[in-house]
């Protein structure tokens, strides 16, 4: 019985709500977008829109490339020739692929050079690396955390502590995945492809799709109103549980004979014409988030009827973190996401949430 009242509990999660405007000095929206590293999901919305501008539709057909590696030691992402190529010219992500964050051993390459490793405790103790217990495992700790520092050990290349940690991951504990890797720089520098051509690597495109959504019901929003006001105006809560109906294309009509959702808009709303939907789904930078985040701030510099429009972004549910080095877990859910709307006045809400393996976001 205990394990069925678990089935039918509702798994806790977390959602921040913040409001801002672009133009303050203190404004954390660059920060909090730049921080969030793993991302396979990015949508945006544009109410009484049926066409992309010229300058939105390059940025979001110039997401890729991103590339799949398959079996790749995690050693070679230490070597001092990968370090030196990749982590120091740029910004430099990886993620293991088709691992349960829960169950497996999974790694991440974070852009500020730290490789971040969740293992399994027969795994952790056969590496003999230092890390510390997961936070999410309870009395029985089941997964350790290991952090190596690549750009610490560039510097010290022949030092016994980065000859023992290769030695770990090329002999003692020998360890391969499937990777998604990407690479962020500027200028012309060796690619990913020439560099793993030993290996079976493949480039990739995000996925893209659009459509219009017409005669589409859409809560009425102030800008300085987080929590809404009744009759006036709705919540941020209420905005996003409605976004994630638009998203998944539910009606919104409450029908009585609807035997899928009972969903309604909340109130108070408008219909609008038409409204332009676009998601972009695969390995997704945070700099190419940042460049569409800005310009959807620009969509404004002239009048449009629109009020506002919205950036939401969901990161991979087993990445080994969520924000910075925030330890993520699964559970039930594995979420970790965020959610921008934009307003006419540059004023914008800011919409974090994380599942129960979670700390509070940033």
């Amino acid at each position: 019985m205990a394990s069925l009242r678990g089935l039918s509990e509702v798994p806790r999660h977390l959602l921040v709500c913040e409001k801002s405007n672009f133009g303050h000095d203190k404004s954390r929206h660059r920060h909090l977008v730049e921080t969030h590293y793993h991302n396979y999901r990015v949508s945006f919305l544009i109410p009484e829109c049926g066409i992309l501008s010229k300058e939105l539709k390059n940025l979001v057909t110039e997401t890729g490339p991103y590339y799949f590696v398959k079996n790749l030691p995690v050693h070679e992402l230490i070597t001092h020739e990968f370090i030196n190529n990749f982590v120091k010219k740029g910004s430099c992500y990886a993620l293991t692929y088709n691992t349960n964050i829960d169950e497996d051993n999974t790694v991440a390459l974070l852009p500020n050079g730290k490789l971040i490793l969740s293992l399994d405790k027969d795994t952790y103790e056969e590496t003999g690396l230092q890390g510390h217990p997961s936070q999410y495992f309870g009395r029985k700790i089941m997964k350790f955390i290991v952090s190596v520092d690549l750009m610490d050990l560039s510097f010290k290349p022949d030092s016994k502590k980065y000859e023992r940690i290769l030695w770990s991951f090329k002999e003692k504990k020998p360890l391969k995945f499937d990777f998604l890797l990407a690479w962020h720089h500027t200028g012309v520098e060796e690619s990913m492809m020439s560099y793993f051509y030993n290996y079976q690597i493949h480039e990739h495109q995000p996925k893209i799709t659009v459509s219009t959504v017409t005669d589409l019901q859409c809560p009425v929003l102030q800008s300085s109103e987080l929590r809404g006001e009744p009759e006036v105006s709705c919540s941020a809560g209420e905005l996003l549980d409605w976004l994630g109906a638009v998203f998944c294309n539910v009606k919104l009509n409450n029908e009585p004979n609807s035997f899928i959702s009972t969903y309604c808009c909340p109130e108070p709303s408008t219909v609008v014409a038409k409204a332009y939907l676009c998601t972009i789904t695969g390995f997704i930078l945070p700099e190419k988030i940042c460049l569409l985040l800005e310009q959807l701030c620009h969509y404004f510099d002239e009048p449009k009827l629109a009020p506002w429009v919205t950036l939401s972004v969901q990161g991979f549910a087993d990445s080994p973190v969520s924000w910075r080095e925030n330890e993520h877990g699964f559970r039930k859910g594995g979420e970790h996401l965020y959610n921008f709307v934009i307003f006419n006045n540059q004023d914008y809400w800011l919409q974090m949430a994380v599942g129960a393996n979670d700390d509070c976001p940033p």
